[in-house]
């Protein structure tokens, strides 16, 4: 295992990106969002997927380096963005960023985006709004991952349904989950790491775990497994309702602006390579528009302590709420850096060698 810093991480991704056609100020916001996901623990959204989700996307010219956002409507709440497909990070943190400013004028605001790209972690744009004392939701669709409750075939994607809403500790409440048992992302984390994955993330035809995580993706390309909504397989643990939330981030980044969904988000047409063309929704909710900020955030940490100090299982010692671990995990890598494995140690020199980014030679140990 090996660390690098934030700064190191951050210039890494900056130069790569600017060096496959994103202008730089692009290149800072995607940047920004990858490390934001490796300084919080979320190996499975930061660095580790330069690389295959972006760069080289964009070189398969499925994925425009440069951005042009559309505004396709407009009222004094919402707004519905076109990006084109360019890189969604930057329209969503435009998106974001339009919710924020209505919402300080009219109590609330919504933006929802068609024809985008994967955006990063969907926590980061909730953390907007809740850095201007705002509850921040976001939610988007993806390629197809999961099956439907009693199904076999991929139909909905992954599709997080995020929530973050400051509080008066060190950490906000921070939500950021797919609607399956686990997203791709943690897959393909697993698969370069040699990793299998527990029963009951991935189905085959015949509606039986998978477990090996390198043939479980190619499976998913071919339409030959599933991934296996919040709560599992069935009706018995309950799959129903994450199929249902599901459904609910599919058709809020789809039919509310007129974009694609389920099998129209493959990547693929004719058997070529396209853009995949996603939605997203952003949503940012002025709390003093309600009641007074000091106020809502002294509640919410009393409620969020009140979880904590609960009465513990035998054998554990530590009750968690949704953005603790992640904030332990920044405080670690802010001394330690973030830790790196062996497989995407060579991913990141090999894209150091690809885009000629020699400010980096050194520390990867490349003879110039």
């Amino acid at each position: 295992m090996y660390y690098l810093n934030f700064e190191t991480l951050e210039k890494i991704s900056v130069q790569a990106l600017v060096a496959a056609g994103v202008p730089e100020n692009d290149a800072k916001i995607v940047a920004d969002v990858l490390l934001e996901a490796d300084k919080l623990g979320i190996d499975s959204h930061g660095i580790n997927r330069l690389k295959p989700i972006y760069l080289d996307r964009i070189k398969d010219g499925i994925l425009n380096p440069v951005t042009k956002i559309d505004t396709i409507r407009e009222t004094f709440t919402t707004a519905v963005l076109d990006a084109n497909n360019g890189m969604g990070h930057v329209v969503s943190k435009k998106a974001m960023e339009i919710c924020i400013e209505k919402a300080k004028t009219y109590g609330m605001g919504m933006v929802a985006v068609r024809n985008s790209s994967h955006y990063g972690i969907a926590g980061y744009y909730g953390l907007m709004a809740a850095k201007e004392g705002m509850i921040g939701i976001t939610g988007t669709n993806a390629r197809p991952s999961i099956a439907p409750t009693f199904g076999v075939e991929n139909m909905l994607g992954t599709n997080p349904l995020t929530f973050v809403m400051p509080s008066d500790e060190e950490f906000p409440f921070f939500l950021d989950c797919a609607t399956s048992v686990s997203q791709r992302g943690k897959f393909e984390y697993y698969a370069k790491i040699g990793k299998d994955l527990p029963k009951g993330w991935a189905i085959d035809k015949n509606g039986e775990s998978k477990t090996d995580s390198k043939q479980v993706l190619q499976d998913l390309v071919d339409g030959n497994a599933a991934l296996t909504p919040l709560g599992g397989i069935g009706e018995e643990t309950a799959g129903y309702k994450g199929y249902g939330y599901a459904t609910v981030v599919e058709i809020l980044s789809a039919a509310l602006q007129g974009g694609g969904f389920m099998k129209a988000l493959l990547g693929f047409e004719n058997g070529k390579k396209v853009p995949y063309r996603l939605g997203h929704f952003f949503i940012a909710i002025n709390i003093e528009a309600f009641i007074e900020l000091d106020e809502f955030k002294k509640a919410t940490g009393n409620i969020l302590r009140d979880l904590r100090n609960s009465e513990k299982m035998p054998g554990k010692d530590r009750i968690y709420t949704a953005g603790e671990k992640e904030y332990e995990a920044f405080l670690e890598r802010s001394k330690t850096g973030v830790p790196i494995n062996q497989s995407l140690w060579e991913e990141i020199k090999n894209i150091i060698l690809e885009y000629k980014l020699k400010d980096f030679y050194k520390i990867f140990k490349i003879n110039d």
